[in-house]
């Protein structure tokens, strides 16, 4: 366990991701605040030692420190600049946190509008899905102020790999391009890996056989590891939904476009999620598109 001093924190958004990754804040021994979308898994804080709020602003105004784990853009637009949001109770040198995957260019200006209230934002989007939230072993990639990151190191210490929390650089909305560019690379692996299967599959030879060969070479990856098992084995209990990766690929296009980056195979990747979450696979593990692939 990571020891630090205690923080006055405030978390929003306790979904797979946000309860366990809040949890390990709570056994840090920071104080903490909460607000949720829906009360339950609020009580299951509170049993810990979680403070419930009603409302962000309520929770912003009793923390030096905020964080938000939530969704999708809008919604972290929401409760940072909506009625009763986050900004209605953020004090003047606080830090906000945000380890969601949004626009680079919405955290751009959210950055701005909070920085006009003296206070600092970070985008501080994750990697390692729920398996790592639980474990505290999650990667983390940081965009914002220098001296406010390493402020805050200690905390995201508590909820993730000490050694792969990355200050990606001071502009805000670093983060968030480091998280695009994750979200690239593993789509670009899990459709190799899936089409691999596929191949080995029609020519009758044991696509398992081929993992267990293709680990012990150069073509070895955490994705055909991970997730080449659960093609394998059709186990796809989310550790990571179909449906926010499909919206982690839509932000990437998005992005890409803006920058003028051409990224082919980036959309042949999206259209294979945007096919897998059609097909009712939305819930399920984004591994699933190997099992539409092989289909």
């Amino acid at each position: 366990m990571i020891s630090v001093m205690p923080e006055q924190i405030g978390f929003i958004g306790l979904g797979v991701m946000g309860r366990p990754m809040a949890g390990h804040l709570l056994a840090a021994g920071h104080k903490l605040t909460v607000n949720n979308r829906s009360r339950a898994a609020a009580d299951e804080l509170a049993v810990a030692g979680a403070q419930i709020r009603n409302t962000p602003a309520d929770v912003a105004r009793e923390a030096d420190i905020v964080i938000t784990m939530l969704p999708d853009t809008p919604d972290v637009e929401s409760v940072i600049t909506g009625l009763a949001g986050v900004l209605e109770g953020l004090r003047a040198g606080a830090i906000l946190i945000d380890m969601s995957s949004i626009s680079p260019a919405a955290t751009r200006k959210l950055a701005a509008r909070i920085a006009k209230q003296g206070a600092t934002m970070l985008d501080a989007p994750v990697s390692g899905g729920e398996i790592g939230a639980k474990n505290a072993s999650l990667s983390i990639m940081v965009g914002g102020d220098a001296s406010a990151f390493e402020r805050v190191r200690p905390i995201l210490a508590c909820m993730g790999n000490p050694e792969r929390i990355v200050h990606i650089g001071a502009e805000p909305g670093s983060g968030q391009i480091c998280k695009i560019c994750n979200q690239i690379a593993i789509g670009g692996a899990l459709a190799g890996v899936s089409e691999a299967f596929s191949l080995a599959s029609k020519a009758g030879v044991d696509p398992s056989l081929v993992r267990q060969a293709l680990l012990g070479g150069f073509a070895a990856s955490r994705v055909l590891e991970v997730h080449g098992e659960r093609i394998l084995t059709g186990n796809f209990a989310p550790g990571f939904r179909a449906s926010l990766y499909q919206k982690d690929l839509r932000i990437a296009e998005e992005t890409a476009a803006i920058l003028g980056v051409k990224v082919p195979a980036t959309e042949v990747v999206a259209e294979m999620v945007r096919r897998s979450v059609s097909e009712g696979g939305g819930d399920f593990d984004y591994s699933v598109i190997g099992a539409i692939r092989n289909a």
